[in-house]
């Protein structure tokens, strides 16, 4: 397996930055936040030519840029201009993960919030439909368009993730795997979850938590982030929190999983949980690598 770092986890610095001390640190790979306005990533308003410029400097300090990060959600909306406008941005990031070699893009599976199944069908319909549709534009540049588990999305545990990937039905469709998401919506332990996503799993994000308020219901507004007022658990470096690590890597590894591991560190979100990332993402790999070696 390899490894990279998740520009979220990055907020100080900027892109160049963040990818030399990723290097540094010795990952393989870069993901990138794919959003205006933020200091760490590109966005619909980079040029071919930046883009350009930023494949030359992954490609001179030894990084891939693995993994892009778009965050619309409105795949699955019944209004058919919310649709245009979330495929709109994501037909542009795959424009420029072509520039930058990019094999992933990250997709949130549609909205929905927690709990309410209204038009559910109907809902998931429309997103099977416009993730077909960026599934042949993801295919035609070799670019994965993987579906993370994720709250307030229609792939918010294993179970809801399975399904939709195989309504979706597209070779170029697969699933991120996020064990911590799934955990925090009181969802399948990894055991199952990986049991049931084994022959979909594409991609792995790497994060870790504990509860801070056991059994508190879930009840976030937004599909990026939970608010402080809202959240029930708090963002650990990987192995200081309930998150068996080691299980899953020996499951992944038995599985044949040989893809990216993906730092998904939430500093941009949860700064006062978590150090910088030259100290806790490094103390994280670190981690990590010491379960996989001599893999890594």
């Amino acid at each position: 397996m390899k490894t990279a770092g998740h520009t979220m986890g990055t907020p100080e610095r900027t892109l160049e930055e963040a990818a030399r001390l990723f290097a540094n640190i010795g990952m393989d790979g870069i993901e990138i936040v794919f959003q205006k306005d933020y200091k760490c990533g590109l966005s619909i308003q980079t040029t071919d030519q930046e883009a350009k410029r930023f494949k030359s400097l992954f490609d001179s300090i030894g990084i891939e840029a693995i993994c892009l990060t778009p965050y619309p959600s409105d795949f699955n909306s019944l209004i058919e201009a919310q649709r245009d406008d979330a495929c709109s941005e994501v037909f542009r990031c795959i424009q420029i993960g072509k520039i930058l070699g990019t094999k992933y893009i990250r997709i949130y599976g549609g909205k929905q919030l927690t709990g309410d199944y209204t038009d559910y069908d109907e809902k998931l319909a429309m997103l099977c439909q416009s993730m077909r549709n960026l599934g042949d534009e993801a295919a035609k540049n070799d670019i994965t368009l993987v579906l993370e588990n994720h709250f307030n999305t229609m792939t918010f545990d294993a179970t809801s993730t399975v399904k939709v990937i195989n309504a979706i039905n597209h070779p170029a469709v697969k699933a991120l795997y996020d064990q911590t998401n799934i955990a925090f919506l009181y969802g399948e332990p990894a055991e199952v979850a990986l049991s049931m996503q084994k022959d979909i799993i594409a991609y792995v994000h790497v994060k870790d938590m504990v509860f801070s308020k056991p059994g508190m219901k879930f009840n976030a507004a937004d599909v990026t982030h939970v608010t402080k007022e809202e959240r029930h658990v708090r963002s650990k470096i990987p192995g200081d929190g309930i998150i068996p690590w080691k299980y899953i890597l020996s499951t992944l590894t038995e599985y044949g999983y040989n893809g990216y591991l993906s730092f998904e560190y939430e500093r941009r979100w949860h700064p006062d949980d978590l150090p910088d990332a030259d100290i806790g993402m490094r103390q994280g790999f670190n981690y990590i690598r010491s379960l996989l070696e001599p893999q890594i």
